[in-house]
């Protein structure tokens, strides 16, 4: 059983990562069903949340049915980020994630996020001391390096750990790659396989089949792996992947009911959290996905993407099962 702080998950959890404008609550509660072990919310600033921004203080909303559920902020000023911590504490979450990997320019201009990883004493004593300033357990998630002539993982996993992390999600790519090129798991692997390490290491990075998860799992032997963009208008992914860890097959595939239950009941809950207007435009990201592969489909999609209206999307959800109720998704 992997444990988080005092948190026990299951033997290999599998994670939401932190997505901007993503992982909402509506979406959290949908994967939450669909077997995610953990949750995690959108990353969140600390300036923002110090300066009482409303788009930042909507982001502390968790509900009960997430939990386990962590809050993700980011920032490179100590007593900002400590002040965070107290905001943060407010909303009860389970976990306190610090972000460590984000590689977007706004972000690591700022030395935040990924940006971080070019001061190594900085990023090890923001840890520690949000790890004081707090009793809840404080996690972290990264990238292997600023670079590939800078990858120094296995030090910087040994140093958070001793100075208190509780667990550590990295993801298999330099800052300078960003999304390019393909994930390497082999460095987080050496991570996990630090004699000293005893803290649970999380893979992140490519996870897009049920296979990958396995071999994530049984080949380089992590703890456990974070998903992100395979989860994207795909809820379902965490229970592919354990019906294939269980079964060694893939499950059968969603069907259109399934698909057209899952967007409308997104949009609603979106509704119901933002209102009409965000919900709607933030909810269009994911459409796609939810109807991947249907052939003939471009006026319907275009509908569900353009319309500010609520009720017309929910009028296409109605035309798509009308018409494609009886695709046969592969």
């Amino acid at each position: 059983m992997v444990k988080i702080g005092d948190i026990e998950l299951s033997d290999f959890p599998l994670l939401l990562a932190p997505m901007e404008d993503v992982s909402d609550p509506p979406f959290r509660a949908l994967c939450k069903e669909q077997g995610a072990d953990v949750v995690y919310t959108e990353f969140i600033s600390s300036e923002g949340l110090i300066r009482d921004a409303a788009k930042s203080v909507m982001k502390l909303d968790i509900y009960e049915k997430e939990r386990p559920v962590g809050i993700q902020i980011f920032g490179a000023n100590m007593e900002s980020m400590l002040q965070t911590i107290d905001i943060v504490e407010r909303s009860k979450p389970d976990i306190i994630d610090i972000n460590f990997g984000c590689p977007v320019k706004k972000v690591v201009s700022k030395g935040a996020g990924a940006g971080i990883l070019k001061d190594i004493c900085l990023m090890e004593s923001l840890t520690a001391e949000m790890v004081k300033r707090t009793n809840l357990p404080v996690t972290v998630k990264t990238r292997l390096g600023w670079d590939h002539d800078s990858i120094r993982i296995v030090e910087v996993a040994e140093r958070l750990q001793d100075v208190g992390c509780k667990a550590i999600s990295i993801h298999g790519r330099t800052r300078a790659q960003m999304y390019k090129g393909e994930a390497d798991w082999k460095p987080i692997a050496a991570v996990k396989n630090n004699p000293r390490m005893h803290i649970p290491v999380f893979g992140n990075g490519d996870v897009d089949t049920p296979e990958k998860a396995a071999l994530m799992r049984d080949s380089f032997g992590l703890d456990g792996c974070m998903i992100g963009r395979a989860t994207i208008g795909n809820p379902w992914f965490f229970k592919q992947v354990k019906h294939f860890f269980e079964t060694g097959e893939h499950l059968a595939p969603i069907s259109m009911a399934d698909r057209v239950d899952a967007a409308r009941r997104h949009l609603q809950m979106s509704i119901d959290w933002k209102g009409e207007k965000l919900g709607v435009f933030e909810t269009r990201r994911h459409y796609t996905n939810y109807f991947k592969g249907i052939p003939n489909f471009k006026e319907h999609r275009m509908k569900m993407v353009t319309s500010d209206d609520a009720k017309d999307v929910f009028a296409a959800f109605d035309e798509v099962l009308e018409s494609f109720g009886n695709h046969q998704f592969s």
